[in-house]
């Protein structure tokens, strides 16, 4: 019998695969996505110290747009993490796609994180 792939579960392995290689320092955190259907979502972790030192998404109070799950609004959160990062004094980070294909929101969220400031 045909058994139907768990999309879910196949982006939690390529996840926990990259986080083999891929951690923050409190030097160099690390700038952590999380895409849902209605939703995108940003941190930046310190993965010694177990903290997430800034976060922002498109469910935040000053998000000013409506539709919280297109490249406007990943646009706009990566504008936010970046500003946010920068007013704390974090300028490098490593970026982790969350086990997404980097492409889409994901894409415009780290290109607009990279044009408003953060280095990765």
């Amino acid at each position: 019998m045909f058994k139907k792939a768990d999309r879910s579960a196949a982006r939690v392995k390529r996840h926990l695969r990259v986080r083999k290689k891929v951690s923050g320092t409190t030097e160099r955190p690390r700038l952590a996505v999380f895409r849902s259907e209605k939703n995108i979502y940003a941190q930046i972790i310190d993965d010694v110290k177990a903290v997430t030192l800034v976060a922002a998404s498109s469910k935040d109070k000053d998000f000013s747009l409506k539709v919280g799950s297109n490249k406007e609004a990943a646009k706009a959160v990566g504008e936010a993490i970046a500003k946010k990062a920068l007013e704390k004094g974090i300028k490098n980070v490593v970026f982790d796609r969350g086990g997404y294909v980097y492409h889409g929101r994901v894409k415009e969220l780290a290109e607009a994180a990279r044009e408003a400031g953060l280095e990765f």
